[in-house]
């Protein structure tokens, strides 16, 4: 790499780990006992001068970086986003960080799968499949289950199993108004969760997931005039609770039902109860009136915030694929344990806890 490439990758990240951390560039300015002014720094980030050893440990530390972050090759940006947030309360600005906390982490991901030699183009499970109504999110739902051998029973980790198929999934901080977005990082479709979703009950994490992977698939697969949100929010349901499967959940036609077995269904599912009402609904498994008596307590007992069945689901919604691609790597002696360190954002200590080789 040329020096004007290395200074340009530099500047590259410097910006990035200071829109990470939240600083302006006065207060990073601060943050390094004013070494170097912020126009200074303004003129590293154009990449128009490159820092000595010093400033870049001084940097290093107050970004909270380690200095081979500075001059890590970049992926392409993500793009093609698709937020699941109330934009009205939450900036550009935040937006931003949450794009580049995420770009940070996949970039690191990519890497480890490029040193294993495990990176392979993704191809659309759902071929040439149009969507022109919403009943065509419940076909796309079940030919996605079918492609990727699920049958129509309840998938435990859905998160993991993203995974396992070729999305990439990330958990950052956000603020509570944030839920996640989608989009492409190169090839790679990736989807983004909030991790504040964790202290919630992980159906609503579950159904966000889901929401996500319905904007990657079904990415310009709509028929003009259908509201894209409905249409990725009916295949998040199909998808975690099939058709056929709802129906026999239900046991056919309903007038009346319980709530305890609702919760029943809620929690051997890991589906909201108003997404299970929203499927019995679309299934027309049961009448107008007892929908409506159930939306009216819903609303009435502020059941958004929290339902009845939250503390009864015990799912597990996380993956540990990236970090046991890192551990394989150390034990085939792929990448130093420093190196293992920088890719999982780390200290050296952390990773060195328990990794003794079994041979």
């Amino acid at each position: 790499m040329t020096e004007t490439k290395y200074t340009s990758l530099f500047g590259t990240r410097l910006r990035q780990a200071r829109q990470m951390a939240g600083f302006s560039l006065r207060e990073l300015s601060d943050r390094i006992g004013g070494a170097v002014s912020h126009n200074a720094l303004a003129k590293y980030e154009r990449g128009e001068m490159m820092p000595d050893g010093t400033l870049l440990i001084a940097l290093s530390e107050a970004l909270n970086q380690p200095p081979g972050f500075f001059f890590r090759p970049t992926e392409p940006a993500i793009q093609g986003v698709k937020y699941r947030a109330k934009h009205d309360t939450l900036g550009v600005k935040q937006f931003q960080t949450l794009e580049i906390k995420a770009q940070d982490y996949f970039e690191r991901y990519l890497s480890i799968e490029s040193i294993l030699g495990l990176k392979h183009p993704f191809h659309n499970p759902l071929g040439k499949l149009r969507i022109e109504s919403p009943q065509d999110a419940e076909t796309a739902a079940e030919k996605l289950r079918d492609a990727w051998n699920l049958g129509r029973q309840p998938i435990g980790n859905l998160m993991e199993m993203l995974e396992l198929n070729g999305i990439k999934v990330c958990e950052v901080d956000a603020p509570p108004e944030f839920d996640g977005f989608s989009g492409w990082i190169g090839s790679t479709p990736i989807v983004v969760i909030g991790k504040h979703l964790n202290d919630q009950c992980l159906t609503r994490k579950r159904h966000t997931t889901i929401h996500e992977l319905g904007h990657v698939l079904l990415k310009d697969r709509l028929a003009p005039g259908l509201d894209e949100e409905k249409i990725v929010a009916r295949f998040a349901g199909s998808f975690i609770l099939p058709a056929e499967s709802c129906r026999q959940a239900f046991g056919g036609f309903r007038e009346t039902l319980s709530l305890k077995e609702l919760i029943s269904i809620k929690v051997t599912w890991g589906i909201s109860l108003g997404s299970l009402m929203m499927r019995a609904k679309q299934q027309e498994l049961i009448t107008p009136a007892l929908s409506r008596r159930f939306w009216d307590r819903y609303k009435a007992e502020n059941w958004k915030a929290k339902e009845p069945g939250d503390d009864d689901y015990r799912g597990c919604e996380r993956s540990q694929r990236f970090r046991q691609l890192v551990f394989r790597a150390v034990a085939e002696q792929q990448v130093t344990r420093s190196k293992a360190a920088s890719l999982l954002n780390v200290t050296l200590v952390e990773i060195r806890k328990g990794d003794d080789l079994l041979s």
